[in-house]
């Protein structure tokens, strides 16, 4: 972890985001810690070897690790907002957390919880901070939909999953208040150059500016080129959407339920109904092991899973959810676009 800074003005909220390309693949991620006098304090850190899950998890444990090493005030007892746009991360630690550690860190299928060493990390943090009187207010932002502050992490972490010099802000606790309102500027005083550089996920130490009258704007990152083999960007995808495709089951239950109770005007009798109830427990199965294996599939065969068209797996973007798993855009391979599938486990 970045050294922390001697903090001790009062945090407004935090951002956090993170990026990995490829899934796994190489990744980083970036948090925001804004205070009530304006300034912000940011962090980010690379790894060589991760996932998108794992690097929006870190985000969230450096903003509480930041929370618990920091001398800050209380603000009142009143719950520090984050802003996150993983519902996976915002429901695990909401959520599910609790079903697992009643379980012994168990899904509901028995199987062991995914990133339980992320997720425990954060069960101390947040249990820790809680004992200090002060609480997280845990809020899902959408992604990319012009949030300031998700805009600025997604900035950091993609900057750092490819190796790149961004500047960030560091938080001066001798700096005057600044006007209510007034746009957070970073200064020579504020900023830091820092050198996504290191192989394994720890950034060691800041260097400053090398130009302190340069207008920081100008050390911004831009975006990576366009691939002409596309490949997943998880930092850059949409928020999480959630599909839910009517299945041959669920279209029989219709009808049924629109037609008469007389058995003669049923279309659907009885023995289809459980036929099709079986055909989809297999097919449900055989989705949970393809996850659970980590195989890639086709765009074809994804649509087969779900009963749908494969230009209707396409249009959905790079990453979504269709009934208990996650669905993310790995890579192309020829004319194949190859998907990976996650279970989420309430």
């Amino acid at each position: 972890m970045p050294a922390v800074a001697n903090a001790s003005g009062q945090v407004k909220e935090i951002y956090t985001d993170g990026a990995c390309s490829g899934n796994p693949g190489p990744g980083g991620w970036g948090t925001r810690i804004e205070f009530a006098d304006g300034q912000a304090h940011e962090l980010g850190v690379k790894d060589t070897a991760t996932t998108n899950n794992r690097m929006e998890m870190q985000s969230a444990i450096a903003a509480l690790e930041f929370l618990n090493e920091s001398d800050i005030e209380k603000n009142n007892n009143q719950p520090v907002v984050l802003h996150t746009d993983s519902e996976y991360l915002k429901n695990g630690i909401t959520k599910w957390i609790k079903g697992w550690k009643r379980k012994g860190w168990k899904t509901s299928a028995g199987k062991p919880v995914l990133n339980k060493d992320l997720w425990q990390q954060l069960d101390q943090l947040s249990q820790s901070l809680t004992s200090d009187n002060l609480t997280i207010d845990w809020r899902y932002v959408r992604g990319h939909a012009g949030n300031p502050g998700n805009e600025r992490c997604d900035e950091i972490a993609r900057a750092y999953s490819h190796s790149q010099t961004i500047s960030l802000s560091q938080y001066n606790p001798t700096n005057k208040k600044r006007r209510p309102g007034a746009k957070s500027k970073a200064t020579s005083s504020e900023s830091v150059e820092t050198q996504a550089l290191s192989d394994d996920s720890v950034s060691q130490g800041v260097k400053k500016a090398q130009n302190p009258r340069k207008d920081p704007r100008e050390n911004s990152i831009d975006k990576p080129e366009t691939n002409t083999v596309p490949t997943q960007q998880p930092s850059e995808r949409p928020a999480l959407r959630f599909y839910e495709t009517p299945s041959s089951v669920e279209q029989a239950t219709e009808n049924s339920m629109a037609a008469p109770s007389s058995s003669k005007n049923n279309n659907v009798p009885e023995v289809g109904r459980i036929e099709r109830l079986k055909n989809t427990l297999e097919t449900l199965q055989v989705t949970d092991e393809l996850a659970k294996q980590g195989y890639l599939i086709t765009s074809a065969e994804l649509a087969d899973l779900m009963d749908v068209n494969a230009s209707a797996v396409t249009s959905r973007g790079d990453y979504w959810a269709w009934r208990n798993w996650t669905v993310s855009r790995i890579r192309r391979e020829g004319n194949q676009i190859l998907w990976q599938l996650e279970r989420i486990d309430e």
